[in-house]
């Protein structure tokens, strides 16, 4: 899955951004972030449903129906004609494997825009987004609740991802970009230490509500700054860097499972979570003209 991964979601990016006028661009990936965030919201519901009702199992053999259900969708999809692949024209000359990954790096730490966005990016990634390695324990062992309450708690957060990326699709351009993405991973950080020291499961509910509403700001919005300030030779390049986030998230997952291990759950996760927002702070006071993308 992850060697799949590593050619899907940065294609799919890509696609995206050649797809509609730059001017649209918040727009479009707001809407992707909807669509992503509404199976978020239903998905877990129904696998603890499942889960309860049929086994484990059950939730794999539908998630391949699934699977092959966007395979049949995809392999309808036709590029529109006289539409550029690449934003290189077929005359010009193809760079080699390793140098065309030289310059994608290049790129993106010379761009400051992109620089930031990635770098906000990976903070998130290695030190927010992981505490969901640890939902199995909040939910069987702190809260009690079991693996109904684990799909509850996946449902709030994707209902405020939602309600985020509605706003991001909403608003689009208007939106300034710099300052949402440094106060809403904070937010994000902060939101997780309050989750990992509730000891009430409808005041964690509502936290991880407020989690979901500020994930959108770490991903979705990172993505819309990334491409808006990639031109398309580069657009490519810069979302597998972007996408690369994936591998800083296993090791941050990593990271909370052993401090998890030393000194419990709610103190690895409250710990990541407020060294990632004090991370993100220290980016937007180490790039002042940060808060200026727009």
């Amino acid at each position: 899955m992850a060697i799949v991964q590593t050619f899907h979601h940065p294609a799919r990016a890509a696609m995206v951004a050649d797809a509609v006028p730059a001017s649209q661009l918040t727009n479009a990936i707001g809407l992707t972030s909807i669509m992503f965030n509404v199976a978020r919201s239903t998905g877990p519901a129904l696998a603890g449903f499942l889960i309860a009702a049929l086994g484990t199992a059950s939730c794999y053999a539908v998630q391949v129906g699934f699977y092959l259900l966007a395979i049949a969708c995809t392999l309808r999809l036709r590029p529109a004609p006289g539409t550029a692949t690449s934003g290189i024209g077929h005359a010009a000359p193809v760079a080699s494997f390793g140098q065309s990954i030289i310059e994608g790096w290049t790129f993106s730490w010379r761009n400051e825009a992109v620089r930031a966005g990635l770098l906000i990016m990976m903070g998130a990634s290695l030190f927010i987004v992981p505490f969901t390695t640890l939902l199995p324990v909040f939910a069987r062992d702190l809260l009690g609740v079991g693996a109904t309450g684990q799909g509850a708690l996946l449902t709030a957060m994707g209902l405020g991802a939602l309600c985020s990326a509605v706003l991001l699709a909403s608003f689009g351009d208007r939106l300034p970009r710099g300052l949402l993405m440094l106060a809403g991973v904070t937010a994000y950080g902060l939101s997780v230490v309050a989750f990992a020291t509730s000891a009430s499961f409808r005041l964690s509910l509502g936290l991880m509500g407020l989690v979901g509403l500020a994930h959108v700001s770490s991903h979705a919005l990172v993505q819309t700054v990334v491409q808006t300030h990639s031109p398309s030779a580069f657009r490519g390049r810069t979302m597998a860097i972007f996408h690369m986030s994936a591998v800083v998230m296993t090791l941050g997952s990593t990271l909370v499972g052993m401090l998890a291990a030393l000194v419990g759950a709610r103190w690895a996760v409250a710990a990541m979570g407020a060294t990632g927002a004090l991370l993100i702070v220290a980016i937007g006071v180490a790039l002042p003209r940060t808060r200026m993308i727009r």
